[in-house]
């Protein structure tokens, strides 16, 4: 399934997930480099579910490769056979690529990588750690703005990753062929706890943003509580928890391999996110 002429294809490159957090970033970054863009999600036409694999023919036909980010996430129970059978329909409509993202640590993320990977073996993964934007686009950016941190996480420490790279990384592996095949541990440059992002957020903002640990049973509780339905809950204390557990206290080398260059350090996010208003 390799590539030849990427950037000069009038064929499109299909963004799974294309208005959420990676996708709507690596659908400018393929727009930006001159390459025709069809993002793929509930409210575009076609529309696009992964809950309704009827429509996956329409959203996939004509595309040449396709940006694979799969919702809520790669850990839910079932999502390997889901993402297994989105590479199928993928060969059987003559896309040429795949570019899988997936999670650093989490089982069921290993094994879609290997599910995928089994019918398409040029597939790229692009294997992420924990996501700085969820400080200030996702769950934690209230928590942020309020000046304290509560999670279920002590000291232990994650190389948590921007999404800027995370993006870059993905559109690379969409626009050029020497990228087939390879798996990309996808890190920031440094191992943090949530103390030492608390710190970093309190030095950007001018003012103290403290972190606190929590138990993982009242945390969930309190989840609850605000209605989030059940599955989102177990999946949220799961990556809180078992995950961010210590098995990722390393760093990778995907941004460099995949770039040439280092990942962005969280003091330069937090920075660029203060002085844009993340968190008021």
């Amino acid at each position: 399934m390799a590539l030849t002429t990427t950037r000069t294809s009038t064929r499109p490159v299909l963004v799974l997930g294309g208005t959420g957090t990676t996708g709507r970033r690596v659908a400018r970054r393929l727009a930006a480099a001159g390459c025709p863009v069809r993002v793929g999600s509930r409210r575009a036409d076609p529309p696009f579910s992964w809950e309704d694999p009827s429509g996956w023919e329409r959203v996939l036909d004509g595309a040449r490769a396709a940006y694979v980010c799969f919702a809520p996430d790669l850990a839910v129970p079932g999502a390997p056979e889901v993402v297994a059978s989105l590479a199928r329909a993928a060969r059987a409509a003559s896309v040429e690529r795949l570019v899988l993202l997936s999670g650093r640590g989490e089982e069921e993320a290993e094994r879609a990588e290997r599910e995928v990977r089994a019918v398409d073996p040029a597939t790229t993964v692009v294997r992420s750690s924990f996501f700085l934007q969820n400080l200030d686009e996702g769950l934690l950016a209230p928590e942020v703005a309020a000046g304290l941190l509560r999670l279920p996480p002590g000291g232990v420490r994650e190389p948590f990753v921007d999404v800027e790279d995370v993006a870059d990384v993905a559109a690379a592996a969409l626009l050029d062929d020497r990228h087939a095949g390879e798996a990309y541990e996808v890190t920031g440059p440094e191992l943090l706890s949530f103390a030492d992002l608390a710190a970093g957020l309190s030095a950007a903002l001018g003012r103290e943003v403290r972190y606190e640990r929590v138990d993982p049973g009242a945390w969930a509780a309190a989840l609850a509580a605000q209605g989030l339905p059940p599955e989102v809950v177990d999946l949220l204390r799961y990556l809180f928890t078992e995950v961010l557990d210590g098995r990722g206290e390393r760093l990778g080398d995907g941004v460099q391999r995949a770039l040439g260059r280092p990942p962005r350090p969280f003091a330069e996010y937090a920075r660029r996110a203060a002085a844009g208003g993340a968190w008021g």
